[in-house]
């Protein structure tokens, strides 16, 4: 994962240039993400805002509402060709929806696309922010691994993750099955669900009423925040040991307070901001493709490290056009 494609002070100039050019100062950036129910894109969309409007960028920020809207999604595309925007960020509900890929290299004949954060399997993209998420789940199998390696006695683990279409599920999954193999623990059920936290609630009702006896819950984010809340509510149940597959404010909270054992960290906050300098280096003039992302951390419970990793403030929420 390339992470570093120009020092602050190359940014710096591109920026300054920038300034110097009538109507370049005023770039409007078209950001598509897939809803915010899941507190990890808040933060995404702070990295994005903050670092907008320090590079003096107009962000349009739409949310498609679910990773099943990809119509609308593709309605967004449209849109954000004819107004005119100088490049689009698209978290895409979907990695190879034949509809959405069209869509966007309709869009690149006339502006730049970037993906963010989501797989997308496009040839038309500028560029790609992001993590890989095979390495995401490898993070967390890789943890499992050595906290019950092969010789242990077995475990029996239930996975609860996004949507199948989603450019991050499939990925994630591998990675985290690959890494299993060096250890006693098995997955036995997955369940799969839009990452907001009622869908994600129900599957993990679903889940404890299916397999009462699992060992390992390795959940989303809101999957493992679902987990915690029914836990503390059914304190007569099994306690399965709780790994949440990336951190959001509700997986830095059950880390802390030791309730989640561990989550691997892609930061997201910086991601978004990664998102905008791209952009600004691709106004500036580079060309190429690129693919820029933070390096992957796996925080474990109660690690003093989990205080210190930044997410968008509490009272965040994003100005959505």
């Amino acid at each position: 994962m390339k992470t570093c494609y120009a020092t602050p002070l190359i940014r710096a100039i591109i920026l300054a240039a920038l300034t110097l050019l009538p109507g370049v100062a005023k770039a409007t950036v078209c950001v598509l993400v897939p809803h915010f129910k899941d507190e990890y894109w808040l933060s995404v969309g702070y990295g994005l805002e903050q670092e907008a409007d320090a590079a003096g960028l107009e962000l349009w920020l739409r949310e498609a509402g679910g990773y099943e809207a990809v119509d609308h999604q593709i309605s967004q595309i449209a849109d954000c060709v004819n107004m005119n925007a100088d490049a689009i960020l698209i978290g895409a509900v979907s990695s190879d929806h034949p509809g959405l890929l069209t869509a966007i290299a309709g869009a690149a004949q006339t502006v730049p696309v970037f993906g963010l954060v989501n797989e997308l399997h496009s040839d038309a993209l500028s560029g790609t922010v992001g993590v890989n998420w095979r390495d995401m789940g490898t993070a967390i199998g890789s943890a499992l691994a050595a906290e019950y390696p092969p010789s242990s006695a077995p475990r029996r683990a239930v996975l609860i993750s996004g949507p199948r279409e989603s450019g991050w599920v499939e990925p994630l999954e591998t990675g985290l099955r690959a890494a299993l193999k060096e250890s006693s623990v098995e997955i036995i059920a997955v369940y799969s669900a839009d990452t907001g936290l009622r869908e994600q609630f129900a599957a993990v009702t679903d889940a404890f009423d299916a397999h009462p006896g699992m060992d390992v819950l390795i959940g989303s984010a809101p999957a493992i925040e679902a987990a915690m809340g029914f836990l503390a509510a059914h304190p007569d149940r099994r306690q399965p040991v709780l790994a949440a597959t990336y951190v959001t404010h509700s997986v830095r909270r059950g880390l802390k307070a030791g309730k989640i054992a561990f989550a691997p960290f892609d930061d997201p906050v910086a991601q978004g901001r990664m998102a905008i300098r791209l952009t600004i280096e691709h106004m500036g003039g580079s060309t190429g493709y690129q693919r820029v992302g933070p390096n992957i951390r796996l925080i474990r419970a109660t690690e003093p490290s989990a205080n210190a990793l930044v997410l968008s403030p509490p009272d965040y929420f994003p100005k959505i056009d």
